[in-house]
C-alpha cells in the first residue's frame, strides 16, 4: 500500500507554497502545471484530506496544509543538518532558518541584519518572528532566538553575540520639573514608565553600587502612569517628558548623546542583559545556523555602543 506522506512530497509542498500558485510552482520545479496539480492531487488523495484552497487566479493552504508545511519544512532543516555532518554537503548555507527575536530590538537591529544577510547567502530562507516573550525553549518553533540574558536551560546553546547594559534616562524637560534622583529610593517619587516585557518582574528596579565584595544592591518598586510592551513607545513617552525609563542603550545611545535623553543614576548599574544568540545543540553544526550567528555578532561588534567596555 503506498504510504500517505512520501519523501518526495516535502520538498514539492515546500516549493508550492513558497511560490504561491500552481504556475509559478512549475517554473520553479521545471516541470508544467498540470503535472503540478497531478502531483498535489495525489498527495491529497494518499492523505485523505485537503491541503491547499483553489481558485482561478490564487491559491491558499487549508489549516491541514498549514500544518504539512511547518513539519516538511522541519523536516527538511533537519535533513539539511544530518547531510552537513556527515558531509555530504557543501559549507554553503542552504534551507530555511527561522528567528525569534524581541519586538524593539528584533525591528530596530536584528531586522536590517537579515535584509544583509540574505543579499550574502541567497540560498538561505529566513523567517522572522517578533514577540514580546521568548518562544519556549524545549518547543522546536525557531532555529535561532536573539534574546537579553543568558536562559538558564542547559539544553540549548546560548552564545554572547554583544553586550548589552539597561540605563536609566529621561528627557531634561522632566528633570527640570521633577527634579533628578540622587540615590535610588528617590525613584519611589517620581513616575516610571513601565516595560511589561518577558518573565522579569514588572515595576521592580534592581540597582547595584559598587562592584565586587563591596557591591550593594537595592530593589526599589517603580510606580508610574504609563506602560506598555512596546519598548519603542516607552523611549517616545520619555521623550514627551512623562517620567523616567530604564532601556537598553542599544536604543537611546544616540538619544544620549544628542542629550534628547539623560542618563539618570549613572553611579548605579541595572542586571546584565548581554545578547544571546539561542538554538538547540542539534543546530550548532547546520552552516546556515553557523553562518547568521557570526554574521550577527560580527555587525553588533562594529555597532556597540561606544560607552561600553
Amino acid at each position: 500500500m503506498t504510504p500517505g506522506i512520501q519523501p518526495a512530497d516535502l520538498g514539492f509542498f515546500s516549493a508550492l507554497a513558497s511560490a504561491g500558485s500552481l504556475s509559478a510552482a512549475a517554473r520553479e520545479l521545471g516541470i508544467t502545471t498540470p503535472a503540478v496539480s497531478k502531483h498535489l492531487a495525489l498527495m491529497e488523495s494518499r492523505l485523505g484530506v485537503s491541503l491547499v484552497n483553489r481558485t482561478t487566479r490564487r491559491m491558499s493552504l487549508t489549516p491541514e496544509g498549514e500544518t504539512y508545511l511547518e513539519h516538511a519544512r522541519r523536516i527538511l532543516g533537519e535533513i539539511h543538518d544530518m547531510e552537513q555532518l556527515l558531509g555530504t554537503t557543501r559549507s554553503t548555507p542552504t534551507g530555511l532558518l527561522r528567528v525569534n527575536a524581541t519586538l524593539g530590538f528584533g525591528r530596530s537591529h536584528i531586522a536590517p541584519l537579515i535584509s544583509r544577510f540574505v543579499r550574502t547567502h541567497p540560498k538561505v530562507e529566513v523567517q522572522l518572528q517578533l514577540s514580546v516573550h521568548p518562544p519556549p525553549l524545549t518547543e522546536d518553533a525557531f532555529d535561532v532566538c536573539i534574546r537579553f540574558g543568558e536562559p538558564p536551560d542547559a539544553r540549548v546553546i546560548a552564545r554572547r553575540i554583544a553586550p548589552n547594559r539597561r540605563l536609566l534616562c529621561a528627557s531634561p524637560a522632566y528633570l527640570a520639573r521633577h527634579g533628578t534622583p540622587k540615590v535610588p529610593n528617590d525613584l519611589a517619587q517620581h513616575n516610571c514608565i513601565g516595560i511589561r516585557q518577558g518573565e522579569e518582574a514588572y515595576g521592580l528596579w534592581r540597582l547595584t553600587h559598587g562592584r565586587g565584595r563591596n557591591a550593594t544592591q537595592e530593589a526599589i518598586k517603580t510606580r508610574g502612569n504609563l506602560t506598555t510592551n512596546d519598548g519603542e513607545i516607552a523611549v517616545n513617552w520619555a521623550l514627551d517628558g512623562h517620567g523616567i525609563l530604564m532601556r537598553a542603550e542599544w536604543d537611546i545611545e544616540r538619544l544620549l548623546k544628542s542629550g534628547k535623553l539623560v542618563q539618570v543614576l549613572p553611579g548605579y548599574f541595572t542586571p546584565d542583559a548581554d545578547i544571546h544568540a539561542v538554538y538547540p545543540q542539534r543546530h550548532q553544526l547546520a552552516a546556515r545556523v553557523r553562518a547568521f550567528v557570526d554574521f550577527v555578532e560580527l555587525s553588533l561588534a562594529s555597532r556597540a555602543p561606544s560607552a561600553q567596555g
